[in-house]
């Protein structure tokens, strides 16, 4: 592709562009680009004298270059901040896409992520980000791509976190530290993800001055694997403040002397406050500010003007509250905690003859590991000895085992219920399915959903506009107004404690943390809360066919022998012929005959397109369409209402016979999957506006298979290009539209629908990454539980987030009206936080 390219700016993309310019030109143009793709400039050969791409609009030369062997890519994904509305996605990504070496930019507004694929020797990472900041967004790297060496992704466990806004608190701190290019602290997980160029030392010493504690995930001293919770140590500093102020109590009600009552009441404060005084001192050290300052000043405050009973129970409701917290979303915790737990540590393996038990860190492909009835399969790999049935509910969802022969593949994490079984390892513990859906399983957890987008920008303002308030309400009444300092300042520390949003905060992360939990544990995987959110108010939903409504095989379904064979002989001669054929349909006959005792066929021969023949039993059988009957005479009249009604069916249908006479017909087609019609019928009753399916097939086929499924609609003769178009159209009229598939020539198709959900992807690494949901197994029966699943998060995420800002609004107003106490807005805070927890841990217990 030698010679010049001319580039017209103006042009807009047609919608039918069919040519495949695009491709093209990007081998022979750094860093520039067809506009008919890319809504930029129209591409013109020079030497041809013709547009390269004919759907674009003529528009005014503006530079020519040589064109170059082969264009440079690297594709980096970035994290913005700042994206209000759809509009300003749209903003972002034509301004990113003016940029001289800009190749494609995608802006995923549901998401705040953008992705930018650029020529690496005209523009780079910075200068993208500086465009972006000059747009009015905050863009930093997402996920380490190729080409940004030094840049490392490092995943800590924290412990000490006590809230949501301690979490944000930290992120923001971390995000300040110079190297560091992104930062994210997941509170229900309590795992940090770092991408940076500076130390992790430095890191962590940043966590420890803010007053928690930090280890690199996979350290066996992790906090992770920190002891039960009532080892911990505020959970013992809680008992003992709370025994000291049941003391203080008891002895202020038997009358005993303040000489004794006021110093248990300031010890209860000490002991049950040490904890968040402690990251309250770092905090200032830092000039960050959370929960835990606020209640430290709140203590101090009251111990100032002497509300000794009150500093006590503020300090100990505080702490009682966050131990509470901890243990309740440590129970949270435990779903990614069980699925690495699932995976046995060692396995039995047999080398050189001897056996041996070794780790699975150990463990090489091509070992072969030895699995007794009962144990869990330590490593995937392929069965090369024994049957079982094996239980693959950890990883399918299934809850009947399956059963295993020689070749059939297994997981790691899946239990061996009977027989023993040799399996030779295909992919080392790092690699395996389970660890796969472990680690797409926490990134999920780690997004930020749309929802939280509101929460953070409410706190964003809520929390300065109560402290201003609190501020306020201390010193403007005593001030200006002569009224009372001691008891408007204690009204200000009363705000000071309902000033933090954390029961606001953790309302969406826990929600959504429980729910793809509890989806992990059903076998499907969903790749973020976006996508969570999102399922549940698709109004249209469009299958793929072959693969996935079907079972993307042919199989036989129908034989009409003719008067005086039986079903077994005719079965029994076509495929003693077909069994040394290799043609799809021939391979659907043999697989029917299973069982049966074949015959020798001698002088097989292939007749392409029309079938086959052999001599059987001194006879020339021939089987094939009807065609072949017809040219070896035939009269096909008295088969034409049995041809023409299982043709209608979508069927193809072959006969066979010899010389003489016909034997009968039987028919093959790609059947559909024993619980398509039940999930398509459970999708209708989830209120599903529109089902559709997507095939390649003729229109015959397609409306047999979409009668058979009481669908909507179906659009067939379609390639993976017009599929792409036809999804396209479905989101225009219906707005949300999902797309299922097998993930392989519907791929195209996956990508441009709002939710691409891939299937029976256990084993399939591409299709697990590709998919926004996977579907582990085939069951198509998960797709309205996934909707029920969805429905029911974004339900209680509204009920979270509702009640959330109506405790601390009715808590504000009866501040101001002097109706609460410190240890009753303390009791509304904590409590509020535990009760939202606790209405997000219901979605784990969700069933099918």
């Amino acid at each position: 592709m030698a010679g010049k390219y001319s580039f017209h700016k103006g042009i807009k993309k047609q919608s039918n562009c069919q040519s495949g310019c695009c491709s093209e030109i990007k081998n022979a143009a750094a860093a520039l680009t067809c506009g008919c793709c890319a809504e930029k400039a129209e591409v013109v050969n020079e030497q041809a004298g013709a547009a390269a791409c004919g759907c674009c609009i003529d528009g005014e030369p503006v530079e020519q270059i040589e064109a170059t062997p082969e264009a440079r890519e690297t594709t980096s994904n970035f994290a913005v901040k700042g994206l209000d509305c759809g509009d300003c996605a749209v903003k972002l990504e034509k301004g990113i896409g003016r940029m001289k070496g800009i190749i494609r930019v995608q802006v995923n507004f549901a998401t705040a992520k953008m992705k930018v694929t650029y020529d690496p020797g005209i523009v780079d990472a910075a200068a993208i980000i500086e465009k972006a900041g000059r747009l009015g967004y905050s863009a930093v790297p997402a996920v380490i791509s190729a080409g940004q060496a030094g840049i490392h992704k490092t995943i800590f466990m924290v412990s000490g976190l006590d809230c949501a806004d301690c979490a944000a608190t930290l992120e923001k701190k971390i995000l300040s530290l110079t190297g560091i290019y992104s930062a994210q602290i997941n509170f229900a997980t309590s795992k940090l993800i770092v991408e940076h160029t500076a130390s992790e030392a430095d890191i962590v010493k940043v966590v420890r001055q803010a007053g928690y504690d930090a280890k690199r995930e996979g350290d066996s001293k992790s906090p992770d694997s920190r002891p039960e919770w009532w080892k911990n140590r505020r959970t013992q500093t809680t008992a003992v403040a709370g025994i000291l102020l049941i003391l203080a109590v008891a002895m202020e009600w038997l009358g005993v002397s303040d000489n004794v009552i006021v110093p248990l009441y300031v010890a209860t404060a000490l002991v049950g406050g040490y904890s968040s005084a402690k990251s309250a001192f770092y905090g200032f050290r830092s000039l960050s500010f959370d929960m835990n300052t606020l209640m430290t000043m709140a203590v101090i405050g009251a111990l100032c003007i002497g509300e000794w009973s009150e500093a006590a129970t503020v300090a100990f409701l505080f702490s009682f509250g966050n131990t509470l917290q901890t243990y309740t979303m440590d129970k949270t915790r435990q779903s990614i905690r069980a699925l690495m737990e699932l995976a046995p540590p060692e396995a039995l393996v047999r080398r050189n003859g001897q056996e041996e038990k070794l780790p699975v860190e150990e463990i090489v492909v091509g070992d072969i590991i030895i699995v007794k009835p009962g144990e869990r399969i330590a490593m995937d790999g392929i069965v090369r000895d024994g049957m079982s049935a094996v239980n693959q509910a950890t990883i399918t969802g299934e809850s009947v085992p399956v059963e295993k022969h020689n070749g059939d593949f297994v997981y790691a994490g899946t239990v061996n219920e009977h027989g023993v079984l040799e399996v030779e390892v295909t992919k080392i513990a790092a690699d395996s399915t389970l660890a796969k859906i472990m680690h797409l399983v926490e990134e999920a957890q780690a997004q930020k959903a749309p929802s939280q987008q509101f929460v953070d920008k409410f706190s964003r303002y809520y929390s300065p506009a109560v402290l201003l308030a609190a501020a306020g309400i201390m010193v403007i009444p005593w001030l200006f107004f002569g009224l009372p300092f001691t008891e408007w300042f204690y009204r200000g520390l009363v705000l000071l404690v309902i000033s933090c949003p954390c029961a606001l905060v953790i309302s969406t992360p826990v929600s959504i943390v429980s729910a793809i939990g509890n989806a992990s544990r059903n076998g499907v995987l969903i790749k973020g809360g976006a996508y969570l959110e999102q399922m549940g108010a698709m109004q249209s939903i469009a299958f793929d066919k072959t693969g996935t409504l079907t079972h993307g095989r042919p199989s036989v379904t129908d034989i009409v022998p003719t008067d005086g064979i039986t079903e077994a002989e005719f079965l029994t001669m076509a495929a003693s012929v077909e069994r040394l054929s290799e043609h799809p349909l021939a391979i659907a006959i043999v697989e029917k005959a299973k069982g049966l005792a074949l015959k020798t066929v001698t002088n097989f021969k292939a007749l392409v397109g029309r079938g086959a023949q052999a001599e059987f039993e001194g006879k020339t059988i021939y089987i094939g369409n009807p065609r072949l009957f017809e040219e070896l005479g035939f009269d096909l009249s008295s088969y034409h209402n049995d041809l023409e009604n299982l043709q209608r069916q979508g069927k193809t249908v072959m006969l066979m016979g010899n010389a003489e006479q016909i034997c009968g017909l039987i028919a093959v087609a790609d059947t559909l999957r024993a619980n398509s019609i039940e999930a398509i019928q459970a999708l209708h009753q989830t209120g599903m506006q529109h089902v559709a399916m997507l095939t390649g097939d003729n229109d015959c086929v397609a409306a047999s298979i979409a009668g058979q499924l009481k669908l909507d609609a179906f659009y067939s003769e379609l390639l993976p290009e017009d599929k792409v178009k036809t999804v396209k159209c479905l989101m225009s009229q219906y707005g949300s539209v999902a797309m299922v598939g097998d993930g392989v020539n519907d791929a195209p198709a996956l990508a441009v629908a709002n939710v691409g959900i891939a299937m029976g992807v256990a084993g399939a690494d591409s299709a697990l990454e590709t998919a926004d949901i996977a579907l582990m197994s085939d069951n198509l029966g998960k797709l309205s539980y996934l909707v029920h699943l969805s429905r029911k998060t974004v339900a209680i995420i509204k009920q979270n987030i509702v009640f959330s800002i109506a405790i601390k609004l009715v808590f504000i107003i009866l501040t101001f009206a002097g109706y609460v106490n410190l240890w009753l807005a303390v009791f509304a805070d904590m409590g509020s936080s535990i009760l939202v927890t606790l209405n997000g841990m219901r979605l784990m217990r969700l069933l099918r």
